[in-house]
């Protein structure tokens, strides 16, 4: 008789704390939820919001600032492009939210610029070491693409009256739809291509530099 009577107070002791803790824990949670504060991201990066068109830049040579840390690369690149990135967010792009035969800055937010290093040639025409604005102007089967001068313009604003060159390339359609706007180099013959896609759709603009820019 006395073992079963200890045995059902340790029973009772031990419901007790039990009930006790859960009690404790409960209340814990109870000041947690309403003392801590939900973390935002304004609250994280108060000072800058987030974009939700990134500015990326592609470069020629193809990844040139870690070839450069690695010893891979010397010098200057031969180009870069600095541009914003746009996504559909399931719209239509061209001939839609982009109409046609309208002036289109090839991304978001600021004019998108290209550097060039070194003299190169486009279409036969020599374009002079410098930054430019490029934009483009988009129709069904082609693209004009406008080099212009008036740097650090914003995107909207294109002053047309300072367009230095035209050139006129055929677009494609691709087997897939690209999510995000990019711009990148890739190499070809005597110089490199600037692949430009979004949508369902791709241009190339090729350029030409001397075989040591390669």
């Amino acid at each position: 008789m006395f073992k079963d009577r200890s045995a059902f107070l340790l029973v009772i002791v031990f419901t007790i704390l039990i009930a006790c803790r859960q009690k404790e824990n409960n209340a814990t949670q109870s000041v947690i939820k309403k003392d801590t504060p939900v973390v935002k991201m304004d609250d994280v990066n108060p000072f800058a919001p987030i974009d939700i068109s990134p500015m990326d830049m592609s470069y020629y040579p193809v990844n040139f600032p870690v070839l450069k840390m690695t010893g891979e690369a010397t010098g200057s690149p031969v180009m870069r492009v600095i541009y914003s990135r746009p996504h559909r967010q399931g719209r239509a792009i061209f001939g839609k939210l982009l109409k046609f035969g309208e002036p289109w800055r090839l991304g978001a937010n600021e004019a998108t610029e290209i550097d060039f290093f070194k003299d190169v040639t486009i279409q036969n025409t020599k374009i002079h070491a410098g930054r430019y604005i490029i934009y483009c102007i988009p129709f069904p089967d082609k693209w004009t693409i406008v080099l212009n001068s008036n740097i650090f313009a914003w995107g909207l604003k294109i002053d047309s009256a300072k367009d230095i060159h035209r050139f006129e390339i055929p677009v494609t359609k691709t087997t897939s739809n690209i999510e995000y706007f990019t711009m990148i180099f890739e190499k070809a013959n005597a110089g490199a291509e600037l692949i430009m896609t979004w949508d369902d759709v791709m241009a190339r603009l090729p350029i030409k530099f001397t075989e040591n820019n390669n």
